[in-house]
């Protein structure tokens, strides 16, 4: 799965993965997190969810990284605003009152170029990539986010018999990504009513992913992990 995979599913419409109301999951979870008024939340390979909206109306500010120019037109053309676009690195910043998207590879973001925030929604970025990335990816999103706090959404199922995306990842998936930088906690598990796309037996898994505290070793004078 390259770039073009992405491009293609937007250039024909292929959105089927594109919820039509905010995720329920987020109105019921996302006060796990905790987060100040106006904290400003990450959502990786964002598209154009309508959690976006949500986050928004409910006082948030919002970053997002998105592929495909073409989703994130369409995002501020439902916001109903229009962006001010700058060249950002080898990405271009869609910006406007309390939401910058970023067009354009992911690992293209750095710390610098992304800003601080206060945590990750990951509703579909690491179940829309293949293993391989996924190792990539979790590593590069701890680092550009300095182990902002998460709130992940996954999905277990037989890979064989399916292929992605969404992609299965297990729960020692997950702990094998974050566990070094987080707490983990599984806040939902429930089975997906009619199966994965309506044909697969599947479960969906709620995380809480809360950054753990780094030690320092007096004597030693340097840092230690948990």
């Amino acid at each position: 799965m390259d770039e073009g995979f992405w491009h293609k599913k937007w250039e024909r419409n292929e959105i089927a993965f594109h919820e039509r109301e905010a995720n329920a999951l987020l109105a019921i979870y996302f006060r796990n997190l905790t987060l100040a008024a106006a904290s400003r939340v990450f959502l990786p390979l964002c598209g154009k969810t309508l959690d976006i909206h949500w986050l928004l109306s409910h006082g948030y500010r919002v970053a997002g990284a998105e592929l495909s120019k073409i989703a994130v037109d369409q995002l501020f053309s439902e916001l109903g605003v229009e962006p001010t676009i700058t060249k950002v690195g080898q990405a271009s910043r869609y910006s406007a009152n309390n939401i910058d998207i970023f067009v354009g590879d992911i690992f293209y973001l750095s710390h610098c170029i992304l800003g601080e925030v206060d945590a990750i929604y990951d509703r579909a970025a690491l179940v829309a990539l293949p293993g391989a990335l996924r190792d990539r990816y979790a590593a590069h999103l701890i680092e550009i986010t300095d182990r902002a706090p998460q709130l992940l959404i996954t999905y277990d199922y037989d890979q064989k018999l399916a292929d992605g995306p969404p992609f299965a990842v297990s729960h020692e998936e997950v702990a094998r990504h974050y566990q070094q930088s987080y707490e983990l906690k599984r806040l939902a598990s429930s089975d997906i009513k009619g199966g994965l796309k309506g044909k697969w037996p599947a479960a969906e898994h709620v995380w809480l992913l809360k950054k753990k505290e780094l030690r320092f070793a007096a004597r030693e004078g340097r840092v230690r992990g948990p």
